[in-house]
């Protein structure tokens, strides 16, 4: 069943953008009774089609299914080639991220003029909404807008890391506690972070995690990243879960 994000509720009736109803009409090619899931403050509604044209919806069932993470994670990665980065976009998307912030680093190839920046977030956006309603997700993650390193110092998140090439860094395993709510993971360029910029944020409560002894590109960093979490974080989830409802069925 497709799913779509509505942009607003007029009068009980959820409306969507012109892309979703192109995608409705000429990609789908859906008909009146077809039935459809259209997201709307976290919630799912169920909703048949009475006319395509104008588009008109009819909500017959809602639930409240939650995909998301049991935490809230935020990615700040550098900036890198377009299609890498809409790779990332999609894929941490995917893998529950909550946030992804763009930063500008030294080594950072790629430099957007501030002219063309409103309309790349647009598209990085967009890019994050139709991974969400792929993926079956409830919310769509927030790109946020270029920052420096600086400007990052500036988050307020429980556990702040950064990805090292440093022999002294940690695994990341290490850092991860369960009863952290937020995490901020910082992803450098091709070459990593600077000494400099590296010495900025550990003297600023981030720590230094370690993925390996293999050195990764930008993307599969990223990926690597929020793979790690979710399966720290979801796997302990459903093993609590799992321990309760087996000692519930047990009593």
């Amino acid at each position: 069943m497709q799913r779509y994000f509505a942009k607003e509720k007029i009068d009980d009736k959820l409306v969507l953008s012109d892309s979703d109803y192109h995608h409705i009409k000429s990609v789908m090619r859906n008909k009146p009774g077809d039935i459809i899931e259209v997201i709307y403050q976290n919630i799912v509604n169920i909703c048949s089609i009475i006319t395509i044209t104008p588009l008109e919806l009819k909500v017959i069932s809602k639930n409240n299914e939650n995909n998301e993470l049991p935490i809230n994670l935020t990615v700040a990665v550098s900036l890198v080639n377009e299609q890498k980065f809409d790779l990332i976009l999609q894929k941490l998307t995917e893998l529950g991220v909550s946030t992804i912030i763009p930063i500008k680093t030294t080594r950072s190839i790629v430099k957007i003029d501030d002219n063309k920046i409103i309309k790349k977030i647009s598209r990085w956006q967009t890019i994050c909404k139709e991974a969400s309603e792929q993926s079956k997700r409830t919310v769509i993650p927030k790109v946020k807008n270029i920052i420096t390193l600086k400007e990052l110092l500036n988050e307020n998140i429980d556990l702040k890391l950064i990805c090292s090439l440093n022999e002294t860094a940690k695994p990341i395993n290490e850092y991860l506690d369960k009863k952290c709510r937020k995490i901020l993971f910082a992803i450098g360029p091709e070459g990593g972070f600077t000494k400099e910029e590296e010495k900025q944020l550990l003297e600023n409560g981030f720590y230094a995690a370690s993925l390996g002894k293999r050195v990764m590109r930008v993307e599969t960093a990223a990926i690597y990243v929020a793979s790690i979490i979710n399966y720290i974080y979801e796997g302990w989830y459903y093993e609590v879960n799992y321990w309760f409802l087996s000692k519930f069925r047990h009593d």
